[in-house]
């Protein structure tokens, strides 16, 4: 028997601007979308599909029902079938590297995400939404650093990493070591998300983003979201001028340019391709 799909991966219905909209949304709304061994295996291939979608511009990422992603299910943690067979240490950390690799597989695809956050991030959920290059919030979302109120370090799955870059490390050092809940109203104060929208207005909200993305040259928008992420571990002004550079170059190559040029000149929408 084939096991129904708990993530689906879609274009998004609308207007034809949208064509390379997707959406991903994750689908156990019984447990807040909470993290399972089908669930981690099913957004692996959800990411790998992007992966393979030329047409693809940008993805939305986001929840059905209540939540947006509640971490790792307590009640049916992920875990590998063989686990007996492989010990508790080995299995363990193959678990814990299958969950913490979904991160950068989300922040290294070449189309930029964005996470409209419904309800609960928490954990794994909150690493999945720091994982996204822009993220929305609706008026009911709710993050915290969840590994450290169940006994385990806060600490996890690149949350540590990012956290602090995105709010500044001494917010971040209080959210890991409190394990608290932020608000939405707060989470837009301090910088986590870009902005704070009604339940209701959260999609489309997300769906204007992404349709601005959308009008900017496929390999622009490609090369800003690689160097913007690879930024963030450059450690000097000119490494960072350097590699801007370099990108920016490589960017004059593309018929992009041309086709901006002369769509200014003739006072009409571009028509980029991305070649």
């Amino acid at each position: 028997m084939t096991v129904p799909a708990v993530v689906h991966l879609s274009a998004a219905p609308g207007e034809d601007g949208d064509a390379g909209i997707r959406i991903l949304q994750l689908d156990r709304p019984d447990r807040l979308n909470a993290m399972n061994t089908q669930l981690i295996d099913d957004l692996h291939q959800a990411i790998a599909s992007l992966r393979d979608d030329a047409s693809a511009r940008v993805v939305i990422l986001t929840g059905s029902g209540r939540g947006f992603c509640a971490g790792l299910d307590l009640m049916d943690p992920p875990q590998r079938a063989d686990a007996k067979e492989r010990g508790r240490v080995r299995s363990s950390m193959d678990t814990q590297q299958r969950i913490a690799s979904l991160v950068p597989a989300l922040a290294n695809l070449q189309i930029p995400v964005i996470a409209a956050v419904n309800g609960a991030a928490s954990g794994g959920g909150l690493a999945l939404a720091l994982a996204s290059d822009i993220r929305i919030a609706a008026a009911s979302a709710k993050f915290n650093v969840a590994f450290v109120r169940v006994g385990l370090s806060g600490c996890d799955i690149g949350v540590s990493w990012l956290l602090p870059r995105l709010i500044g490390a001494s917010a971040a050092f209080e959210l890991l070591l409190t394990g608290r809940l932020v608000g939405a109203e707060e989470a837009d104060r301090i910088g986590l998300v870009t902005r704070t929208v009604a339940d209701e207005d959260l999609m489309e909200s997300a769906l204007e983003t992404a349709r601005l993305i959308c009008g900017n040259s496929p390999t622009g928008i490609w090369m800003t979201k690689e160097v913007m992420w690879s930024q963030l571990e450059v450690n000097s002004l000119e490494a960072g001028i350097d590699l801007e550079n370099r990108t920016q170059i490589m960017c004059t190559f593309t018929s992009d340019l041309g086709e901006a040029v002369t769509a200014f000149a003739e006072k009409r929408p571009p028509r980029f391709t991305g070649r």
